[in-house]
C-alpha cells in the first residue's frame, strides 16, 4: 500500500471526496434512494473512473482497492451528503461545483498517471479525460439519465484540455514528472472552462437544426 502522499494520489484522493460528494446528491435529487443507495452511488461516481483507467492500464488491481484511503475517502464524501442533503441541496451551485472539481482533479491525474506508466500522449490524454467523467457516466447509467459527457455543453472537452496541458508540461519538459505547480495549472483550466460552460450555458458544437429544445435546461 503507498504510504507516500505523492501529487497524483493527493489529486486522486481530494477529487474522490468531492465526486462522492456529488455523486450522492445527484443520486437524493434525481432519485428516490435510502442510505445504501446513496452510499454505492456517491462511492461508485467517486472511484469508477480510476477503476476503468487503472483496468485499461493494466495497474491491477486497481488503486481502489489496493489502497484502502480510496473508499474510505469515497464512503466519507457520501456519508456526508447524506447527513447534511437538506442543507446541501438548498445550495445548487454546490452539486455543480464539486462536480466541476472532481472532473478536473481527475483528468489531471489519470492523465498523470498514464504518462507514469509509459502511455503515449494521445493514450494519455484520452486516459485522463476517461478517468475524469467515467464515475459520472456509471451513476448516470444506474439512475436512467443520459450521461452528462453526452448532453451537457463543454463537459469532456475541459476534461481533454486539462489532460493535454499535462502531457505539453511533461514533454516540454517543464515537469518530467507531474507537480504541483503544472497539476494546479491543469486543473484549474478545467475547472475555469467548465465553470464558464455552466455559467454561460455554452455547449459544443450540435447537429444543425437540433439544439436544446425550448424551455429546457442543458445543464445537469
Amino acid at each position: 500500500m503507498p504510504g507516500d502522499l505523492s501529487v497524483l494520489l493527493v489529486l486522486d484522493l481530494v477529487g474522490t471526496f468531492a465526486f462522492a460528494l456529488n455523486g450522492a446528491l445527484t443520486a437524493i435529487r434525481a432519485v428516490d434512494v435510502d442510505l445504501v443507495g446513496v452510499l454505492t452511488l456517491g462511492v461508485i461516481t467517486a472511484v469508477g473512473g480510476g477503476i476503468i483507467r487503472d483496468v485499461l492500464l493494466g495497474a491491477l488491481p486497481p488503486a481502489t482497492f489496493v489502497d484502502w484511503r480510496y473508499l474510505a475517502v469515497a464512503a466519507a464524501g457520501a456519508l456526508i451528503a447524506f447527513g447534511f442533503s437538506r442543507q446541501l441541496r438548498r445550495l445548487r451551485i454546490s452539486i455543480h461545483v464539486l462536480d466541476a472539481a472532481g472532473l478536473s482533479l481527475f483528468a489531471v491525474s489519470g492523465a498523470g498517471k498514464a504518462l507514469e506508466l509509459g502511455m503515449g500522449p494521445a493514450q494519455a490524454v484520452l486516459l485522463g479525460a476517461l478517468t475524469g467523467v467515467g464515475g459520472g457516466t456509471i451513476r448516470d447509467v444506474l439512475i436512467r439519465r443520459v450521461p452528462d459527457v453526452l448532453r451537457t455543453g463543454l463537459y469532456a472537452i475541459p476534461a481533454l484540455l486539462a489532460a493535454a496541458l499535462v502531457v505539453i508540461t511533461s514533454r516540454v519538459g517543464v515537469d518530467q514528472v507531474l507537480g504541483a505547480p503544472a497539476a494546479l495549472t491543469a486543473a484549474g483550466v478545467c475547472f475555469a472552462v467548465r465553470m464558464l460552460g455552466l455559467r454561460f450555458r455554452l455547449n459544443a458544437p450540435r447537429p444543425p437544426g437540433h439544439g436544446p429544445r425550448p424551455g429546457v435546461d442543458p445543464r445537469p
